[in-house]
């Protein structure tokens, strides 16, 4: 859907979109049980499903237990449980009314996930910028916080010469921005690599320990093997031939290591 808006925006002429991926801090637990039965009823939910919601997520108790020693229980009478089958309706009847006030911008929400796109045209960022404001004042009034360090930016133009644009601002804080104009997966792969040789790591530490060599090649199935595949799918078909041997000269590593053959990336 958000694709969609996207690229029927970008068919005409002086368009680009800026796209806000919001996240919020420990989103399921800051539901407002009261704020929450207030929501429903103006949904015209009935009023003993109000009152079924309201008191499941009203004074729960939890206790934490490590090994033998059980320490002691607390109420707790805001948020929903994690793990939970019901908890991700509930957060998402409690953001219904978290809406755009304008056709220019489209909010897209799924669970705790929320995605903001401005749809701009001749450089006209206002209606954009303004609802940013309101999704920061709403989330205020409804006990979420944005979460700056993962709340990003993200820039689609493909005009010829893109000018430079004017960093977006949440409570006082400059969100981080990318621009997508080249389409090209080498700072993802950076990522990947840099967090499977990190790993790695550990691997040896294994190998030293003169762990099975059938036990090496699950923990690095597991560990690392999962990082390098992480979505594959999506960008390995557009990567460089560069980026895909870096990515190998990795798995390579990791059969020294163990002393065995590993799957290639390629055949992953």
């Amino acid at each position: 859907m958000g694709l969609q808006y996207i690229l029927q925006h970008l068919d005409s002429p002086g368009t680009y979109t800026r796209v806000l991926f919001v996240d919020f801090s420990s989103a399921f637990n800051t539901i407002v049980p009261d704020i929450l039965h207030s929501k429903l009823t103006q949904l015209t939910v009935p009023a003993p499903t109000c009152q079924w919601i309201t008191n499941f997520l009203t004074d729960r108790r939890q206790q934490v237990r490590l090994g033998k020693i059980t320490f002691s229980s607390w109420t707790i009478s805001t948020g929903a449980p994690q793990g939970c089958v019901l908890s991700p309706l509930p957060f998402s009847l409690y953001t219904n009314d978290c809406t755009s006030g304008d056709p220019s911008v489209r909010l897209l929400k799924f669970a705790d996930n929320t995605t903001v796109i401005g749809l701009i045209r001749d450089g006209d960022e206002s209606a954009y910028r303004r609802e940013v404001e309101q999704l920061a004042l709403w989330c205020g009034q409804n006990n979420l916080e944005l979460n700056k360090l993962k709340t990003v930016e993200m820039t689609v133009d493909f005009r010829r010469s893109p000018p430079t644009l004017p960093p977006l601002t949440i409570l006082n804080s400059t969100v981080c921005c990318g621009n997508l104009q080249d389409l090209k997966w080498s700072p993802n792969i950076d990522t990947v690599i840099k967090k499977a040789q990190q790993r790695m790591y550990f691997l040896r530490q294994l190998r030293k320990f003169n762990l099975p060599q059938e036990l090496l090649i699950q923990f690095y199935t597991a560990i690392i093997q999962s990082v390098l595949c992480t979505s594959v799918t999506v960008w390995f078909g557009s990567a460089t031939n560069q980026d895909r041997n870096r990515l190998q000269r990795t798995v390579r590593t990791a059969e020294k290591i163990i002393g065995a053959n590993l799957p290639s990336i390629q055949d992953l």
